[in-house]
């Protein structure tokens, strides 16, 4: 599966779009990893556990949207895009979504 952020694939040819398709997760960390978090925040500095946990949830949404393309028959997903917002304390929602097409075949040549 093919994943732009942009309104084409290059070289190819779009035949038809099949429609939105989009991938959610809210994901939240466990207790002791957000106490730890806090102290974090007294000396400043990157929170690993949540840098971590925001790149799983982005993962696992992209996984959900290729899901749902692929079972539209897509072969591509156009203007991909991810948005994210604070549900709750420790958690965070992330949303993949974009264009799923399905691309023209290309003609063989013989030689």
């Amino acid at each position: 599966m093919k994943l732009v952020n942009i309104d084409y694939i290059p070289g190819e040819e779009i035949e038809e779009a099949l429609g939105l398709v989009k991938g959610q997760i809210v994901q939240s960390k466990n207790i002791g990893r957000d106490f730890m978090a806090g102290l974090k925040t007294i000396v400043g500095g990157e929170i690993v556990s949540y840098t971590d946990m925001i790149a799983l949830a982005r993962k696992m949404a992209t996984k959900r949207m290729v899901d749902e393309a692929e079972s539209l028959g897509a072969d591509a997903i156009i203007n991909v895009r991810y948005g994210s917002s604070a549900v709750m304390g420790g958690a965070a929602e992330i949303i993949a979504y974009g264009t799923a097409v399905r691309l023209k075949k290309k003609k063989s040549t013989k030689d």
